[in-house]
């Protein structure tokens, strides 16, 4: 039996390219079918970009770092240019970790600081030396934690920005 074959110049043409976008149509809409049945329907959003947590290390590691050169300042695991600053006292390891946003507590976020090499101190906006515990305290729920095993992460959601994300995907939205 003969295969059957398509007579004209403009069939021959537009007949394959036809068959193959309605093949990657249709593979669209199975893929999107699946990511919408993966998704369970969430409508859950949120502003920021990154994971609710970032993982740091060991904290024996950190904290020898932060001992022999000061806070560590991360840039923008917050998102909207929030960058913030990793401080550890005490001779534990395990203890005494603390989170700040890198701005002078009286002062507006617009006011950067800089960190004086190998201290503990920093130059606000202003020109001013100000210690590490003159930074802003970040939200609550904003805060490091450390495992049994050693390692620390650190929260970047706020208990506020918790609850929102977890109330919006209670109730979902209407559109409006």
């Amino acid at each position: 039996m003969q295969r059957p074959r398509l007579q004209s110049t403009f069939a021959r043409a537009v007949v394959p390219v036809a068959a193959g976008i309605g093949f990657f149509a249709v593979l669209g809409l199975a893929l999107w079918g699946v990511a919408a049945l993966v998704s369970g329907g969430n409508n859950a959003t949120t502003d920021t970009f990154g994971g609710k947590y970032h993982e740091v290390g060991r904290t024996d590691t950190f904290a020898l770092v932060i001992a022999d050169s000061g806070p560590i300042v991360f840039q923008d695991l917050l998102g909207q240019d929030r960058n913030i600053v990793l401080d550890h006292v005490g001779s534990e390891p395990q203890l005494g970790w603390r989170i700040y946003l890198a701005y002078p507590a009286d002062r507006s976020t617009d006011c950067a600081i800089e960190q004086i090499r190998g201290t503990r101190q920093f130059t606000d906006c202003d020109g001013r030396t100000i210690d590490v515990s003159d930074l802003a305290l970040p939200p609550d729920g904003v805060v490091p934690q450390v495992s049994d095993d050693g390692l620390l992460t650190l929260d970047l959601v706020s208990d506020e920005e918790d609850a929102a994300v977890t109330t919006v995907a209670a109730t979902g939205t209407t559109g409006g």
